[in-house]
């Protein structure tokens, strides 16, 4: 049946399958070329090449100004040398004229330039007619006015310059160099008039302060940058000379000294107003100076150990100005750029008066300055006082004595001024009034300072002293304990009410901080709530007292940083020190030093108890040290000798191991830990006697077996146990003078090879060498080195027997470690025993058979290699198989 279609048919197929390619053709054709341009991105076509120009040296203008200067230069260098070398070669109208006239082109020539917009030149030519201003006054002095003063005539020459320069520099305006010249020129007249008259150091002072408060007004009032930046350095420079010179003044003759200074201070202090820019800094000048011309004058009228309190006191009321208020407002009339004066002329706008209709606010600026200077100096005089501090601190220290011999050793700094510690006491009573955190920190360091610095300063009694010591370290250690008086007006800081999971206002938490806690430390004074859960305000808590759900978690280390933690922290760290200086002190006397031991005792103890965090740790441990100590101080007076010494000690470790079995973890393992580091110190003292020895390693090993009890002391106490007790066997053999190995060596084979049976049981994968390969060797290794050493038979026949022994249980319960440990300690012993015996029978044979036999051997293994190679593969594969 022929099922083909008419030709006319099947060509309009062939047709609409051909447009069905060539459609299918184009779409993988575009689809090609997108991919290609996704992995192939075209390149950008190249940039048309082009000749780089030359590379220069130095632009147009550089080399042009460059040009000028070096033209200038060399001008005004001919000038000088004309005037003072060839000035004597002309007549005196020869030398008019031609001073005359090229100081007039000099001079003249810049208006002609600038006309032409030659800028620079016209600087260059001004500056060379500006020197030569100078030369023609020096040829002036020289040659019409020869026995008039230098000085004097310099400063009137140099005033006649500085007005002519400025209106010179006034007069062509867009010259940049005769204005700041004139500034410089205007420096020298008061001076060197001062100079000429025959003033002295003060007068000197006194014209370079006048200078340099005109400086500032230049800087208030004028408008070029240049003059401003010229009269700034220069008044910045003589100014600060006569303040220096006021500041020596005050040390010498403070009567004259003080009114240069407070001029001085009254100049800065209005510049610091008018010119934010530089408050900061002129106030702390200002400061500064205020502080040495009334301390200066107070120092005059109180006693020379006054002298230090008296500036300290000064410094303080300055620090206070801190505490007049902030100039919130903004300042409407300063300019920009820190020297326009508001408008109208008058004081910056933004200081008005304060809340309430009071008294003027000063700005921040300004306040940060005063406020500054004064706590700078009350530092300095706070590090003043220390030094009693120190010698009551590290003085018992320093021992000079024998321990409870009754003498004292002479106090340092004996002689040092005893107002030392009203100067600590002031500052503690500064800091204390701060609501800042490192303002209580700083009390509190200075207070416990002071009650060190007591007996020094004070020169108080020995026993006196050593209970003000241990009164300043219970007072301390409470404190750490309990620092919440302290902490009042600080804000403890939480996370914020509005996270997640943080604790609401009404939660214990937040009522506890609530409670506990005031202001924030370092920010802004907020009121408190009305109740205990009343929320925190927006001042209080931060700039927004929302906390959005997408922030991240504050993290809980935060509070380790709350006052409480960080008072706690530095008045544990006092207690501590005066702790470890009261314990010194007392070792010069024999009841003296159980008292304070035992205070001292009681106190870590207390604090342990009590405390938190590290400090439980720490004290734990120090409460150690001292029952540590307190039992060698009884040892030490009923004359023990070292051994029984150590035998008492030995009750510091059972102790705390009866301790650390109540205490909680953390301090249960520092109470442990240092209770073994003073049970290996009674070792220490037992080593001498061996047999004392034996018993505290006995001793010892009873304690650690008694831990063992535990659960979580029980790994590390019982192997502790084991070792201790093994290490008093041996020590007991060796005084018995036991000299068999046997006997050091069972004890520990036994306990061993049974521990390895109990590890096989639970894990029968284990392998031998791991399970009984320590035990066997520690026995079988030295019996086999004294086996080759006793001439006698016993040992090496007990030994073989016991290496066969251990041979036949390897190979019966395929343990790879009994049978290579036991067979080749038997293979030696054997050897070790036939040894004669084939010495005497090779002795006895013909010197040629051992070389025959040799050889016949080889050549049986020779023959047999094969063979040979795959029997100690077999022996190998079946060892590899044992456990």
């Amino acid at each position: 049946m022929d099922n083909s279609l008419p030709p006319a048919d099947e060509l309009v197929l062939v047709d609409r399958e051909l447009a069905q390619l060539d459609a299918r053709r184009s779409q993988l054709l575009a689809r090609r070329a997108w991919l290609i341009q996704v992995l192939y991105p075209p390149v950008a076509a190249a940039a048309p090449l082009h000749p780089r120009p030359p590379v220069t040296d130095s632009t147009p203008r550089s080399a042009q100004n460059v040009l000028l200067t070096l033209g200038g230069t060399l001008l005004t260098i001919a000038a000088v040398a004309f005037t003072l070398v060839s000035w004597g070669s002309m007549g005196i109208g020869a030398r008019a004229t031609v001073l005359a006239v090229v100081t007039g082109a000099a001079l003249a020539a810049p208006v002609a330039l600038l006309r032409k917009g030659l800028r620079s030149t016209a600087e260059s030519v001004a500056a060379l007619g500006l020197v030569l201003t100078v030369l023609d006054a020096y040829a002036l002095h020289r040659v019409a006015l020869p026995e008039t003063d230098g000085p004097g005539y310099t400063a009137v020459a140099s005033a006649v310059l500085a007005g002519a320069w400025t209106a010179y520099g006034s007069a062509l305006s867009r010259l940049l160099i005769p204005l700041p010249v004139a500034v410089l020129a205007a420096q020298l007249p008061l001076p060197l008039g001062v100079l000429a008259a025959g003033g002295g150091s003060t007068a000197f002072a006194w014209a370079a302060l006048l200078t340099a408060t005109a400086d500032a007004a230049l800087v208030l009032w004028t408008r070029p940058a240049a003059v401003r930046i010229t009269a700034g350095t220069a008044g910045a420079a003589l100014g600060g000379w006569a303040l220096l010179t006021g500041g020596w003044l005050s040390l010498v003759t403070p009567w004259s000294g003080a009114p240069l200074l407070l001029a001085g201070a009254a100049v800065t202090l209005y510049g610091a107003w008018r010119v934010p820019a530089v408050a900061t800094a002129a106030s702390a000048v200002t400061g500064l100076a205020l502080l040495a011309a009334v301390g200066g004058l107070l120092r005059t009228a109180l006693p020379a150990d006054w002298a230090v309190p008296g500036y300290v006191l000064v410094a303080l009321a300055l620090a206070s100005v801190w505490l007049l208020g902030d100039a919130t407002a903004p300042r409407e009339g300063v300019s920009g750029q820190g020297g326009a004066a508001a408008p109208g002329g008058g004081l910056p706008q933004g200081t008005g008066s304060g809340p309430a209709g009071g008294g003027v606010r000063l700005p921040r600026g300004i306040r940060l300055g005063l406020a500054g200077a004064g706590a700078g100096v009350a530092a300095l005089g706070v590090a003043w006082a220390l030094p009693p501090a120190l010698a009551g601190l590290l003085g018992p220290v320093a021992r000079t004595t024998e321990v409870w011999s009754g003498e004292h050793t002479a106090r340092a700094l004996a002689s040092y001024p005893a107002t030392a510690v009203l100067v600590l006491a002031v500052a503690v009573a500064a800091l204390a009034t701060l609501p800042r955190l490192w303002a209580r920190c700083g009390a509190l360091a200075l207070a416990w300072a002071l009650l060190t610095a007591l007996p020094v300063s004070l020169g108080l009694p020995y026993a006196a002293t050593l209970v003000l010591q241990l009164l300043t370290t219970a007072a301390a250690l409470w404190t750490a304990v309990r620092p919440g008086p302290l902490t009042r007006g600080l804000r403890t800081p939480t996370a914020p009410t509005g996270h997640p999971g943080a604790p609401g206002p009404g939660t214990p938490t937040a009522t506890a901080a609530a409670s506990s806690s005031a202001p924030a430390a370092g920010g802004p004074t907020a009121p408190r709530a009305s109740g205990p859960t009343a929320p925190a305000s927006p001042t209080a808590g931060g700039p927004a007292a929302s906390w959005p759900a997408w922030a991240p978690r504050p993290p809980a280390q935060a509070a380790a940083s709350a006052p409480g933690v960080v008072l706690g922290w530095v008045a544990y760290v006092a207690g501590l020190a005066s702790a470890g200086s009261a314990v010194a002190l007392a070792l010069d006397v024999r009841g003296a030093t159980f008292a304070v031991l035992g205070a001292v005792l009681a106190l870590l103890t207390g604090v342990a108890v009590l405390g938190a965090d590290a400090r439980r740790v720490v004290s734990a441990t120090g409460a150690v040290l001292a029952a540590t100590g307190l039992v060698l101080a009884v040892a030490a007076a009923n004359r023990f000798e070292d051994h029984w010494t150590a035998l008492a000690l030995l009750l510091v470790p059972a102790a705390t191991a009866a301790v650390g079995s109540r205490a909680p973890r953390p301090v249960a393992l520092a109470v442990e830990v240092t209770g073994g580091a003073v049970g290996l110190l009674a070792l220490g003292l037992a080593v001498d006697r061996p047999a004392f020895l034996a018993l505290a390693l006995a001793l010892g090993g009873v304690i650690a077996a008694a831990t063992a009890l535990r659960p979580e002391r029980r790994r590390f106490a019982a192997w502790t146990a084991a070792v201790l007790f093994l290490l008093a066997t041996w020590v007991r053999l060796a005084v018995w003078d036991v000299t068999t190995p046997e006997a050091y060596t069972l004890p520990v084979t036994v306990p061993a090879l049974v521990v390895g049976f109990l590890r096989r049981r639970r894990d029968a994968e284990a392998s031998s060498w791991t399970a009984y390969g320590p035990g066997l060797a520690v026995t079988l290794l030295p019996s086999l080195f004294a086996a080759w050493t006793d001439p006698e038979w016993a040992r090496p026949l007990a030994l073989g027997v016991a290496a066969l022994g251990v041979t036949l249980l390897g190979a019966r319960f395929r343990l790879q470690a009994l049978l290579v440990l036991g067979g080749a300690v038997l293979a030696l012993d054997g050897l070790h025993e036939l040894a004669p015996y084939v010495v005497q029978v090779v002795g006895a044979l013909p010197r040629w058979l051992p070389p025959a036999l040799a050889g016949l051997l080889l050549l049986a293994v020779g023959a047999t290699y094969e063979q040979r190679l795959r029997d100690a593969r077999r022996l190998r594969e079946r060892l590899a198989r044992m456990r």
